[in-house]
């Protein structure tokens, strides 16, 4: 089995790369959704939080890996990229179940990913600047940036969205063999 893990932060360009990956026919999980299955199946202790409270939670409760852990058990590809790792313990879960993982990160400054969350418009875009920092400081928290500074290979997302799918899929390809 080969995992291919996407890191980055808000903004860089991880759906893209998914897009990109979709196009080349493989396919992909979001950990985030996995987030969301259990958030909509919460216990009443949990009703008033924010689905980013309850994910905190959740990992406080039961290890800081428990969203890789959880996750895992949803791959059946033998090939399967996986996306929304925030941490090197992430990482390591899935390097448990095989020694075949590769991290790929997604970088871009934070002045562009402000401006894709923004533009983009989804019910987390930041309200204004100061959101956006704190947004990354939870990231960087959890382990974020140590994941992308550790990942084996760094694909920086600047240039125009065909470059960066161009970049994605000659990753992909040559990642796999």
């Amino acid at each position: 089995m080969k995992l291919i893990i996407t890191v980055g932060m808000p903004g860089s360009g991880k759906e893209e790369f998914l897009v990109a990956a979709k196009e080349l026919g493989h396919q992909f999980i979001r950990m985030g959704d996995t987030v969301r299955e259990y958030y909509i199946k919460r216990d009443s202790r949990d009703e008033n939080l924010s689905m980013s409270q309850f994910a905190d939670i959740e990992r406080e409760r039961h290890g800081f890996d428990i969203w890789a852990r959880r996750t895992i058990k949803k791959i059946s590809e033998l090939t399967s990229i996986i996306d929304g790792c925030r941490s090197m313990v992430e990482i390591e879960a899935y390097k448990e179940k095989t020694d075949d993982v590769s991290v790929i990160g997604i970088s871009a400054s934070p002045r562009i990913r402000y401006k894709r969350l923004v533009t983009r418009g989804r019910d987390d875009a930041p309200k204004d600047m100061y959101e956006f920092q704190e947004r990354d400081r939870r990231e960087i928290n959890w382990g974020l940036a140590e994941a992308i500074v550790l990942a084996d290979i760094i694909i920086v997302n600047e240039s125009s969205l065909s470059d960066f799918k161009n970049k994605v899929k000659k990753t992909i390809r040559e990642g796999l063999k």
